[in-house]
C-alpha cells in the first residue's frame, strides 16, 4: 500500500538490530499520514515509538497530518497533538478506509475500533 523505503525512519540497536520504524505517507487526495509505526515487542516501553514519531513530526511540517489507529491508542497520540476527527471532515482516503473498517470491524470491541486522528 504505497510503501517506499525512502520515507521510513528505522530505529536500530548498537548491534544493528532493527527495533522500530515509521513513515509519513502521502495519499492521492493530497493528505499525509503518520503511518507504519511499529516497535519490536521486546523493545516496547523504551520510548522508541516516541522518538520515531518526534523525528517524523519534525521532518514533516505540512499540516494537517492524519493517522489511523485503534481507539485504545488514542491517548498515546494525543500527547503529540493529534485529536480524533469525525467522518464528515476526513479527507477522501480516510473516509473510504473508515467506512470499510466500520463494516469489517462491527464485532470488534470499542477499544479495537479504527479511529482517524488529525494534527493541525
Amino acid at each position: 500500500m504505497n510503501l517506499d523505503w525512502r520515507r521510513f525512519i528505522v530505529a536500530v540497536t548498537l548491534q544493528n538490530e532493527i527495533v522500530g520504524c515509521g513513515q509519513v505517507k502521502p495519499h492521492s487526495d493530497g493528505s499525509k499520514e503518520l503511518a507504519s509505526i511499529a516497535v519490536k515487542e521486546s523493545q516496547r516501553g523504551n520510548h522508541i515509538a516516541h522518538d520515531i514519531i518526534n523525528i517524523l513530526l519534525t521532518r514533516e511540517m505540512d499540516r494537517p497530518l492524519f493517522l489511523m489507529c485503534r481507539a485504545k491508542l488514542e491517548s498515546f497520540y494525543v500527547r503529540f497533538g493529534f485529536h480524533v476527527i469525525e467522518l464528515d471532515i476526513m479527507p477522501g482516503y480516510f473516509k473510504r478506509i473508515s467506512q470499510i473498517a466500520k463494516i469489517i470491524n462491527r464485532p470488534a470491541t470499542s477499544a479495537d475500533q479504527l479511529i482517524v486522528m488529525q494534527k493541525d
